[in-house]
């Protein structure tokens, strides 16, 4: 599933979703699977909040393939289709294969360059990688 609104502007999950969109991920990333009403009564506890308002925006997550949903009598419970980090994984990597498609190298040398200021670790790992990459051409 690939969200195709990436905001630069923004933080955090509002990159990938509208602002009550990323507090609704936000409470079912941290817990069990949950009904519209129990979602509803966490986010209202910031700010009073509707429950059409929040069945709304829960069904529409349904829609874009980030959110299950599965009857259990009268109640249908919520969850997401995947855990945050394979989310944020799958998102990094759209992006990412979006940028080199749209600008090749420029990305590539861009990358480089904020690796000034890695971790250590993480250029070793980035040099391995490299490595194994020229072995299997």
């Amino acid at each position: 599933m690939k969200i195709h609104s990436f905001k630069t502007n923004e933080s955090g999950l509002n990159r990938f979703f509208g602002p009550l969109e990323a507090k609704i991920m936000h409470i079912l990333w941290n817990g069990p699977e949950m009904a519209i009403k129990d979602v509803q009564a966490r986010l209202a506890k910031e700010q009073a909040i509707n429950f059409n308002t929040v069945m709304t925006v829960m069904n529409r997550l349904v829609d874009k393939g980030v959110l299950r949903k599965r009857a259990q009598g009268r109640v249908s419970l919520f969850q997401p289709t995947q855990s945050l980090e394979q989310f944020l994984e799958t998102q990094s990597k759209e992006l990412t294969n979006d940028l080199l498609e749209e600008f090749g190298p420029l990305v590539v040398n861009h990358m480089l360059d904020a690796l000034e200021e890695a971790d250590p670790a993480l250029i070793e790992q980035l040099e391995q990688k490299i490595q194994a990459l020229k072995k299997e051409r």
